[in-house]
């Protein structure tokens, strides 16, 4: 699953650096907003980006996405140059990250926020900081792009659910209580398998959509993962990619392995598929489908 994502990350900056590059920019700087690791970083040096600001609010990752940044320049090519960048520990959702640049004057043609937006949504002031540091420092025509937990989804599934909590066995929601959700501040807590177990907070997205015209930002993409995969694997140079990328897992499985689950009924989509064929083809099991769809993707554009 963590392979998938990375995928629809890797299309989604592509395909903006693409627009960056098609509207003239030569020299393109990016804002990487909770970078957390770097998790990021070779998708930039892929797409040949110059400049990169990585900031987030826990100084070890900061430190570890710098650590990954210099390891990666050290294995580079001899004639390959390597983007420069600049490391931030900032809380974004209280400290405006202009006044922390090396280059008080330098604006972004493109800012990410990729599965860290949502943590903002806990007040307005907090919302409105992050929203203020991916966008005032955007030249116009510049993106602010993400990925973030579909609140609608969320709340369609609570309230289809017996109890406070919904999930399976990669993933868990819970709230409090159902029936009201205030626009900033609706906690829940969400755990995916062994690598999250936090608090977050729903996030309205015509509220965000609203919040984002002050800073002269128009909305152009907003798609389920789901919507986003099945649009984008039709493209051959796409497809490829999930293969390099292993972004889906073969089904049935190459003699001698296994697939990621054994539990019942995980792989009856995929069977289906197969049909009298038998010709293998990519997946992911059930439960990861499951909370892989509860995200989606997001791509504004500065107004000129």
């Amino acid at each position: 699953m963590r392979n998938f994502n990375n995928w629809l990350k890797s299309i989604l900056i592509g395909e903006v650096l693409e627009q960056v590059r098609g509207a003239g920019s030569q020299q393109v700087s990016v804002l990487d907003l909770g970078c957390g690791k770097g998790g990021d970083l070779l998708k930039w040096r892929r797409g040949g980006i110059n400049h990169l600001v990585c900031a987030d609010i826990a100084a070890v990752s900061v430190d570890q996405c710098e650590s990954r940044y210099e390891d990666m320049k050290k294995k580079s090519y001899a004639n390959e140059k390597v983007y420069s960048a600049q490391f931030i520990s900032a809380d974004c959702t209280k400290e405006v990250l202009s006044e922390k640049l090396d280059d008080p004057a330098l604006m972004f043609d493109i800012c990410s926020c990729q599965f860290v937006y949502h943590y903002s949504f806990e007040s307005e002031q907090k919302a409105d900081m992050m929203l203020r540091n991916a966008c005032e420092r955007l030249k116009p025509g510049g993106f602010f792009i993400g990925t973030t937990p579909d609140a609608f989804e969320l709340v369609k599934r609570l309230e289809a659910s017996d109890s406070l909590a919904f999930g399976n066995e990669v993933f868990k929601v819970s709230f409090q209580s159902k029936g009201s959700y205030p626009l900033f501040g609706c906690q829940y807590h969400f755990s995916l398998e062994d690598v999250v177990n936090v608090p977050e907070s729903l996030v309205y997205f015509p509220l965000f959509e609203h919040m984002a015209k002050r800073y002269n930002m128009r909305l152009v993409l907003k798609q389920r993962f789901s919507e986003f995969f099945e649009e984008k694997v039709k493209k051959e140079q796409h497809l490829s990619l999930m293969m390099k990328m292993a972004a889906l897992e073969p089904f049935p499985c190459e003699e001698g392995g296994r697939q990621a689950t054994d539990s019942r009924g995980e792989y009856c989509h995929a069977k289906e598929h197969c049909g009298s064929s038998g010709r293998p083809l990519g997946t992911l099991s059930r439960s990861e489908w499951e909370a892989t769809s509860i995200y989606l993707v997001f791509v504004f554009q500065k107004m000129s």
